[in-house]
């Protein structure tokens, strides 16, 4: 009898091929995406907020633009040139009724002619798109985890400025300010800005257009921030809201000022100490209450009169809250806010947010807004079921987007004919 087993000695099979194959994609998991944004009239809704003047030189309308953009962000793909070449994938074209890919020049010259009103048009629609999917949420109550992100860029672009950057010192930036609401990990609401501005720059007016925003059925909110948040001002805002808060408090002389003041340690919990007591700033209308806590960092050896002691070396946290808590339940209650650092990442590294870039600000603006979208479409679209709710968008792109498929016509009838394992 002959033997048919393959073995592979010196060399690996060569195919032939060729660049002749059509009618294929590589992102087939997009069809469900598209099925979710027309269940949820996303796509309706972008067409009316942005119409398009068709004239005989007009090749693709601003709608099909704005989605190419945001499907690629869901896809993690950054860059116009990409975006460019991922409209032309044969599933996207037919999503978008694009008779052939967008160019370049198309996307770059729609995102430049909408400028600062497109900009603000969008910012605007995404925010009751928002305020939709927490309605529909059913929540009562939402915790506001604020915060701002940088990210960097290489070159002149407008708007792009040198500020406080951890991760390329002197680097030019944008410094985009967002907020999430922490039981759904929806980025809410979003400012586009300037690299020099400071973490709090607008960040009454910001909030007050989120206020404004949230559906009826939300009756409490609790706002959280880290120590860039520390204005009078701003608790002025939250309290004529009516709104909770927790935010970490940060002053020039806040070490000497923790070291006056009488500690009391915590039974249970070795080697740490909480105070409380009052203060107010110049600008303040008011005083209000800072809980501290302070833990032992490590002992030192020091030389003291001839003499060498141990002693402790401290560290110290310092909240200023509308609870009714001690320092150390404020302080686990600020770490839960540790989470909204790995949105910010999937935000920026998963959706490319930031990672396409223009030399127009407006246009830059719009390009984050997108991303941003994109994001929150991944987010809820996951929202029913816990096992790809917790997962991360990359997660999401490699299981279901990234999958590829034939698109067979047949008649009027368009089918997709993936692989199965």
């Amino acid at each position: 009898m002959k033997n048919t087993k393959k073995k592979l000695k010196n060399q690996s099979k060569v195919v032939k091929s060729s660049f002749t194959g059509s009618n294929i994609t590589k992102y087939s998991g997009l069809n469900t995406v598209a099925k979710y944004m027309n269940r949820q009239h996303l796509i309706k809704s972008i067409s009316s907020s942005f119409p398009t003047e068709w004239h005989n030189a007009t090749k693709f309308g601003t709608n099909q633009v704005l989605m190419a953009i945001t499907l690629a962000s869901i896809s993690g793909i950054n860059r116009i040139c990409r975006i460019a070449v991922f409209s032309g994938d044969g599933l996207v074209k037919v999503l978008l009724r694009l008779d052939k890919a967008i160019n370049e020049n198309a996307i770059s010259a729609t995102l430049k002619n909408l400028g600062q009103s497109g900009a603000r048009t969008l910012q605007m629609f995404l925010l009751s798109r928002n305020a939709r999917w927490v309605r529909e949420s059913g929540l009562e109550s939402i915790t506001l985890d604020a915060d701002s992100t940088v990210k960097s860029v290489c070159g002149n672009q407008e708007g792009a400025e040198k500020g406080f950057n951890t991760t390329k010192k002197g680097a030019k930036s944008y410094h985009p300010l967002l907020v999430f609401v922490s039981e759904m990990k929806l980025l809410y609401h979003t400012w586009f800005r300037t690299g020099s501005a400071y973490t709090a720059n607008g960040v009454v007016e910001f909030l007050k257009e989120v206020q404004s925003s949230l559906p009826r059925n939300i009756r409490k909110v609790f706002f959280r921030a880290d120590s860039g948040f520390f204005s009078g001002k701003l608790f002025d805002l939250l309290e004529s809201f009516s709104w909770d808060y927790l935010v970490k408090v940060k002053l020039k002389n806040l070490k000497d000022l923790l070291k006056a003041q009488d500690w009391t340690d915590v039974e249970d919990a070795k080697d740490v100490a909480i105070c409380e007591f009052s203060y107010r700033a110049k600008s303040w209308q008011r005083s209000r209450m800072l809980k501290a806590m302070r833990s032992v960092k490590e002992h030192v050896e020091v030389s003291y009169l001839g003499e060498k002691k141990t002693v402790p070396v401290y560290q110290y946290v310092c909240y200023i809250s509308s609870y009714d808590m001690d320092a150390l339940a404020l302080h686990e209650l600020y770490k839960q806010r540790s989470t909204s650092e790995t949105w910010i990442e999937q935000v920026k590294g998963h959706t490319m947010a930031g990672g396409t870039i223009t030399d127009d600000f407006w246009a830059n603006d719009i390009l984050w807004q997108l991303s941003v979208f994109a994001y929150n479409i991944s987010v809820m679209m996951r929202q029913t079921k816990d096992k790809y709710k917790k997962q991360e968008h990359r997660s999401f792109i490699d299981w279901f987007i990234a999958v590829p498929a034939r698109i067979i016509r047949s008649g009027h009838q368009i089918e997709l004919k993936m692989v199965t394992v």
